[in-house]
């Protein structure tokens, strides 16, 4: 059954991206309308539902932006969590641009793609992200640079973080005021598989790392069975706050850290969850920047 299960899954999101949401969002990118920003996100939460992705939150999306989004990354299912939770856009290496197919529909859902090994083009890729989020976007960042096994997370790297130093002010309408986005950390936790707790030993069935082949970790993820998700958004905070980017990078390092091993122990559980949807549990403060 876990078998037909997983071809049943794989055929429904192959024939639905292909014949529906590529074309779909191709169009609305073609002819530059707003759309095209939120169909991803109606496309994420039909495709988490359809999986059986459940998604427990805590806390809220900053609902305006500009804002950039700084998560822990343990799994190319964290592409459609984050993406059901509101329209969003990804900062992604630049091999993913090359990937058959998923490099397609990342780039539809206007993905941003950056180069972490060629300094050269570092003041590049900072530039691109400093005018999407002056266009008021959210941005998904992944400072980790790779994806963990999701029993913990990897040290925060605060390259890209420094376009949260950067002025964002329209000169004409705002001159003389700097303005600079506000940084949303964000806690991803696989936690339980039909319903158990996941443990250890079966979260790496959902967690893909080192050089795991995607294809036949996707079969083996779907074939197990629906599973529970817990994402934590933080407090926003601004690199003013911190004092500079490496201060901001550990200060979010530190705090999704906590929200992961929160979730992990158990002590962060929701009275229900919604098969493709959301179910909202009270948010714990989270630590505050001493100069906040």
């Amino acid at each position: 059954m876990s078998q037909i299960r997983a071809a049943t899954l794989l055929s429904a999101f192959f024939l639905a991206t292909l014949v529906i949401a590529i074309p779909v969002q191709a169009l609305l990118r073609l002819l530059r309308l707003r759309a095209s920003h939120t169909f991803p996100y109606l496309y994420f939460k039909w495709l988490c539902r359809v999986l059986g992705i459940r998604i427990e939150t805590h806390g809220t999306m900053v609902s305006e932006g500009p804002l950039l989004i700084a998560a822990n990354h343990t799994s190319y299912f964290d592409i459609p969590v984050l993406g059901a939770l509101g329209p969003v856009a990804f900062i992604a290496k630049t091999e993913v641009k090359r990937w058959p197919f998923f490099g397609l529909c990342a780039d539809l859902n206007r993905t941003i793609f950056v180069d972490r090994n060629n300094r050269a083009r570092a003041i590049y890729d900072r530039n691109q992200i400093q005018a999407r989020l002056r266009q008021g976007d959210r941005l998904v960042l992944f400072p980790e640079g790779t994806s963990s096994d999701g029993n913990g997370i990897l040290p925060f790297k605060s390259a890209l973080l420094s376009v949260a130093e950067l002025d964002l002010t329209d000169d004409e309408r705002r001159k003389g005021r700097p303005f600079r986005c506000r940084v949303q950390p964000v806690s991803i936790t696989y936690t339980r598989l039909n319903g158990l707790p996941m443990g250890r030993i079966k979260r790496p069935l959902f967690a893909w790392y080192g050089d795991m082949d995607l294809m036949p970790h996707l079969w083996g993820a779907l074939a197990a069975g629906p599973f529970d998700v817990v994402v934590e958004f933080h407090p926003p905070v601004t690199a003013e706050q911190l004092g500079d980017r490496k201060a901001l990078a550990r200060y979010c390092e530190d705090v999704v850290r906590a929200g992961v091993i929160k979730a992990l122990s158990g002590r962060q559980s929701a009275p229900w969850i919604a098969f493709g949807g959301t179910s909202e549990a009270v948010h714990e403060t989270a630590p505050t920047p001493q100069n906040a």
